[in-house]
């Protein structure tokens, strides 16, 4: 009759040490790995997530005003958007009394409303230019859908002589015309080159 404790030899318990020191070995690398893969997913899934917040809630950023060269560029930036995306077109000429003032406000107010398309155009450029004399300058246009949703002739003449980029917004909020600022914590949708690889 053979004992109920089975005697193990030399070489049965080298090799069960071995075995246990592979395992070992083994399951800090499944473990290791596991640990990668759970930060390349957060990475991925945090990546995903600032993709779709940008192609979903606000479409595409703009960020600074566009010069528009022509009357086609001028067709083109209005037609061709996003039916969500509110465009803002500046006709302007130099030498125009409130002109310059309403180019810097818009480039402040571009950077705000990264959402926002702004535009500046000569009006000599837009094969309009008799529409557009000195004296209704400066006009702003704004669309949305290709639609026009409001002009302002001579829009200088609604602020002080001196104007800035916060009296341009409160006009075009009384409006209805600027969505509403982006909040903070969502950032501008840019992914840090360090968090993703």
């Amino acid at each position: 009759m053979s004992s109920p404790h089975r005697s193990f030899s030399k070489d049965d318990k080298d090799t069960r040490e071995r075995f246990c020191r592979k395992m070992s070995m083994q399951e800090y690398e499944l473990i290791h790995d596991e640990q990668e893969d759970e930060s390349c997913l957060q990475k991925y899934r945090k990546r995903c997530m600032q993709d779709m917040h940008q192609r979903l809630s606000f479409g595409p950023k703009y960020g600074y005003l566009c010069e528009l060269q022509n009357g086609e560029q001028f067709l083109e930036a209005i037609e061709k958007e996003r039916k969500t995306t509110t465009v803002i077109v500046h006709i302007y000429e130099d030498g125009i009394k409130g002109c310059d003032a309403l180019n810097n406000s818009l480039i402040c107010l571009a950077a705000e409303y990264a959402t926002v398309k702004f535009c500046k155009i000569k009006a000599s450029n837009t094969g309009a230019g008799d529409r557009f004399s000195n004296e209704v300058l400066p006009t702003l246009l704004v669309y949305k859908g290709g639609e026009l949703l409001s002009n302002f002739i001579s829009i200088s003449e609604q602020f002080n002589e001196e104007f800035f980029a916060v009296d341009v917004e409160s006009f075009l909020n009384e409006y209805g015309l600027l969505p509403e600022r982006e909040l903070p914590a969502l950032g501008n949708g840019n992914v840090d080159e360090q968090e993703v690889e």
